[in-house]
């Protein structure tokens, strides 16, 4: 049952309402956007941490068993199968993939800061922050959301905030994030909605529809990634899925480890 509008009620009131829904929507949209990029990068700095030995060992027992059948056959295309396997064991890395994780678009991440100043470095410890972790950067972004701004200062002041919670999002901090929670009903309130012209309004939503234009392009990335489709396939629990690639690649392991003692044996 629709709600009835009162007849005096002016135009801009109805549209300052489609507004304020239109940026409660993005806001929703924006924060599932950034818990999902916040797992794919998670996953891919625990997938390097704990798998990235795994992946070494085979390219280094792939070498060593097209060496081995190299020196037995003594066949020249043997002989460069071997090197080849040889040249991708730890090859030397350029200079992207050795700073891909230490630079973005706010300059060193904190990480790399922290490396850099002898503070502790706190990776994450699951792919997926925990429902407190969650709850908590959902409720605290709801609040804070630079978006609610009403003047420049005051989305400055959001800003510099919605940073520091993303980043204790992104470690799964609990504790940091209810320091934070606590910071943030201590602070001065937000001033209340004030009018506002109508092409004001229609500018404010012309700019929320590009904005949610941007953030459809950067799900889309995400999704379409690697580690993103990855991720798809364990939707429920993606930590398991890191468990499960880790027992594929064990059974991998101990295969080659076989053939390879069949050859020098």
């Amino acid at each position: 049952m629709s709600q009835e509008i009162p007849e005096d009620e002016r135009p801009e009131a109805r549209l300052e309402r489609a507004v304020r829904a239109a940026e409660q929507a993005l806001i929703e949209f924006e924060i599932a956007v950034e818990t999902f990029r916040v797992e794919v990068e998670n996953f891919s700095r625990l997938h390097h941490q704990k798998l990235g030995p795994m992946y070494t060992r085979l390219d280094e027992l792939d070498a060593l068993i097209a060496e081995a059948r190299a020196a037995r056959t003594g066949d020249p295309e043997d002989l460069r199968r071997a090197q080849e396997a040889r040249a991708l064991v730890m090859p030397m890395p350029g200079v992207e993939e050795l700073f891909h994780d230490w630079l973005g678009s706010d300059g060193i991440d904190d990480d790399a800061g922290a490396m850099l100043t002898e503070r502790p470095v706190r990776p994450p410890e699951r792919v997926r922050p925990t429902e407190e972790v969650r709850k908590l950067y959902r409720e605290l972004v709801r609040q804070a959301h630079p978006d609610l701004a009403q003047d420049e200062p005051e989305r400055a002041r959001r800003d510099a905030f919605i940073a520091r919670v993303n980043a204790a999002y992104g470690r799964g901090d609990a504790a940091l994030l209810r320091e934070l929670a606590e910071e943030w009903a201590a602070g001065p309130e937000p001033e209340g909605s004030r009018p506002t012209e109508t092409e004001e309004l229609y500018a404010r939503l012309e700019w929320l529809a590009q904005r949610k234009e941007l953030l459809t392009a950067v799900a889309a990335e995400l999704e379409e990634s690697a580690i993103g489709a990855m991720l798809r396939m364990a939707p429920d629990d993606p930590d398991r899925l890191l468990d499960e690639i880790a027992e594929q690649l064990l059974a991998q392991v101990a295969e080659r480890e076989s053939e390879l003692a069949g050859l020098v044996g």
